[in-house]
């Protein structure tokens, strides 16, 4: 988990050091969602400033740094998430004669030379993965913020008279300059008839989801006139597509299930840091542990969260599973006492009901 935050003002009436107070102060509210390291990028001319908080998981060193400027100076992208398939991906881009020399081994570094010679709609066609991103093309002028097809990382934008933000979380928004907080009323009906609030609301009539499976483009140069929202990818186009190749014999059905799984389960396993999985001893967990461990060469770690109440507890069930298939197990029993004493902490965890 890393967290991305960026700022573009109207009028390019502010000096190097006013952009970066302020985009410090904004990725200095997300420290939580990357504690490894931090940057930013500001280029007054265009008003426009990127901030990143890193979680380090693929390629450790500093040349997995964000913000990242692409080798011909023209592309500048901060990330949230991973792309699965950068290995192939890199792969290709090397096979077409796409880059030089690589500075790293990042899928940051990778998605960059992607954007930069497939552009935002065919890269997005190509990639695998959970994210959030900004990319900034100085060459065309444009900004582009993108997140994946199912939302799994999160993407807001505020806009006010003085200009745009884009956060991974709602509070930093409240670091700028005449931050509106004014509720969305029709946020709370939504959110007192389904329990959450829907996309593209917020909390906050100024800042909106970016939804699922799209991406927004703005004109740097023309930015007073808005932001365009393109959908790359539909749920419902998708599942419409798939009945017409429905597949009525059961062991080919069971065969691609398995495959389509144990797939999913390996690129996700890649990382440079160890890695474990929360098993609760259900179906999900368990099926996801089962492909882990099927294609690890050395027991992989398991965690579970258990409570002294048996009404409530689970950790039995993960336990039994984690010997079963042999991981390496941590089992943690929290008290109520210890479940009270985040409560008070809830409003910091959560920006909006």
């Amino acid at each position: 988990m890393c967290g991305i935050v960026g700022y573009l003002r109207f009028q390019h009436d502010w000096q190097d050091g006013q952009y970066q107070d302020l985009i410090m102060h904004m990725s200095g509210c997300l420290a939580h969602r990357g504690p490894d390291s931090d940057g930013h990028w500001i280029d007054s001319k265009l008003g426009l400033a990127f901030g990143h908080r890193r979680l380090s998981i693929i390629d450790l060193s500093p040349a997995g740094h964000q913000p990242m400027i692409s080798s011909d100076g023209q592309g500048v992208l901060i990330l949230n998430g991973e792309i699965y398939n950068f290995a192939e991906l890199r792969s290709e881009l090397e096979l077409i004669g796409a880059t030089a020399q690589w500075r790293g081994h990042s899928d940051t570094e990778v998605l960059l030379t992607a954007l930069r010679h497939f552009g935002i709609e065919k890269t997005l066609q190509k990639i695998n993965g959970m994210y959030a991103f900004a990319y900034a093309d100085l060459q065309e002028k444009k900004l582009y913020l993108a997140r994946d097809r199912f939302g799994e990382k999160p993407l807001y934008i505020y806009r006010d008279a003085d200009g745009m933000a884009f956060s991974s979380e709602l509070k930093a928004f409240k670091k700028l300059p005449h931050f509106d907080s004014t509720i969305d009323s029709g946020s709370v009906a939504e959110f007192m008839a389904y329990a959450y609030v829907p996309q593209p609301r917020s909390i906050y009539q100024r800042a909106k989801k970016l939804p699922p499976g799209c991406y927004a483009i703005l004109d740097l140069l023309h930015p007073a006139d808005g932001m365009k929202t393109v959908t790359y990818w539909s749920a419902r186009d998708t599942a419409i597509n798939c009945r017409k190749e429905r597949i009525t014999d059961e062991s080919q059905a069971l065969s691609q299930l398995d495959d389509i799984l144990r797939r999913a389960v390996k690129s996700r396993m890649a990382a440079d840091v160890p890695l474990g999985a929360f098993l609760s001893g259900g179906i999900d967990s368990s099926t996801v542990v089962a492909l882990m461990q099927a294609q690890s060469s050395r027991p992989i770690k398991t965690y579970a969260i258990g409570f002294a109440e048996d009404a409530f507890n689970e950790a039995p069930h993960a336990k039994a599973v984690a010997e079963h298939l042999g991981t390496q197990h941590t089992e943690q029993i929290v008290t109520a006492a210890e479940a009270m004493a985040v409560i008070p902490y809830l409003r910091e965890f959560y920006d909006e009901p």
